[in-house]
C-alpha cells in the first residue's frame, strides 16, 4: 500500500515503501504489503512558509471506485488497531504495535490535525457502501512551496487484492491537482515491492530513477524508487 513513510504522520523519510522480505514470496505476501505509506519527508525540498494558502478541506469527499476518502472519526478505532497489528507499518511511522484504545485515538486526533499545522491532510479509506474505515492515505505538502507533494497509504490487511488502494491514490491524486501551484506528486517505493509497483503504475505514476540507500528503516538502509506524476495540462497545453 500510498509509498513508504509513516503513518499518516509517519517518520523522517516520506514515500513508498516495504519491509525488506526474502525475494521470492507468495501472491498473499505481495497482497499484504501492496497498501503502504508514502515517506513523507523523503524529499527534503523548500520548506517556507508551508501553511501559506493552505487549501481547505474538500467540501464534496474525494472518492474513486468501492471507495471513499473521508475525515478520521473517533469510530475508527479499530482502523488503528488492525494497521498497527501489521509487522511492517509501525516500522515506517508514528503509529504504535500493539497499541492501546488510548493510544488509537491519540493517533486519530493527530491526524485531523494535520491541515491545520500546514503537513498536508489525511484521510480515512471508507468503504463507499459501508462507510466503515479500511486504510489511511495522506497528501503531504511541506514541499508545496516548490510545487510539490508526497503520498502515502496503508491498508487493513483484511481488506488487500480488493484494488482498494488503486482508488485510493487516484481520488487523492485528482484531489490533490485542486490544489493551486501543486505540480508533481511523488511516492517512494522499494524495489522488492511489485504490488505498490502495479498500484503506482495503474494510477499514472511513472517510474524515474533508483535512489540507491535513500532511507533507514528497521534499521537498515533501503534503496527506494522514485515514481511522480505531474499536473495534467490543460487544453491548449499550458499548465498552471
Amino acid at each position: 500500500m500510498f509509498v513508504v513513510a509513516g503513518a499518516c504522520d509517519g517518520a523522517a523519510a516520506n514515500i513508498l515503501t516495504g519491509h525488506a522480505l526474502t525475494a521470492k514470496r507468495s501472491q498473499r505476501g505481495h497482497e499484504r504489503v501492496c497498501e503502504y505509506w508514502a515517506v513523507r519527508d523523503a524529499d527534503h525540498g523548500d520548506n517556507r512558509q508551508v501553511t501559506r494558502q493552505l487549501p481547505s478541506w474538500p467540501a464534496t469527499p474525494p472518492a474513486c471506485g468501492s471507495v471513499v476518502l473521508r475525515e478520521f472519526t473517533d469510530e475508527d478505532a479499530h482502523l488503528a488497531a488492525e494497521l498497527g497489528d501489521d509487522p511492517y507499518i509501525p516500522l515506517i511511522g508514528s503509529l504504535p504495535g500493539g497499541l492501546t484504545a488510548g493510544q488509537a485515538l491519540e493517533w486519530f486526533r493527530r491526524q485531523r490535525g494535520r491541515l491545520a499545522e500546514g503537513t498536508g491532510l489525511c484521510f480515512a479509506i471508507a468503504d463507499a457502501g459501508s462507510g466503515s474505515a479500511v486504510g489511511a492515505v495522506g497528501l503531504w505538502l511541506q514541499n508545496r512551496p516548490a510545487g510539490r507533494a508526497t503520498a502515502g497509504y496503508p491498508v487493513c490487511a483484511a481488506h488487500r487484492g480488493r484494488g482498494i488502494a488503486g482508488s485510493a491514490l487516484t481520488a487523492l491524486t485528482t484531489f490533490g491537482w485542486t490544489i493551486p501551484a501543486l505540480y508533481r506528486a511523488g511516492l517512494y517505493i522499494e524495489p522488492w515491492n511489485s504490488s505498490s509497483i502495479h498500484v503506482a503504475e495503474a494510477s499514472g505514476y511513472q517510474r524515474e530513477g533508483l535512489l540507491r540507500s535513500h532511507q533507514e528503516i528497521g534499521g537498515t538502509r533501503r534503496d527506494m524508487l522514485l515514481y511522480a506524476t505531474t499536473r495534467p495540462s490543460p487544453i491548449g497545453g499550458i499548465t498552471g
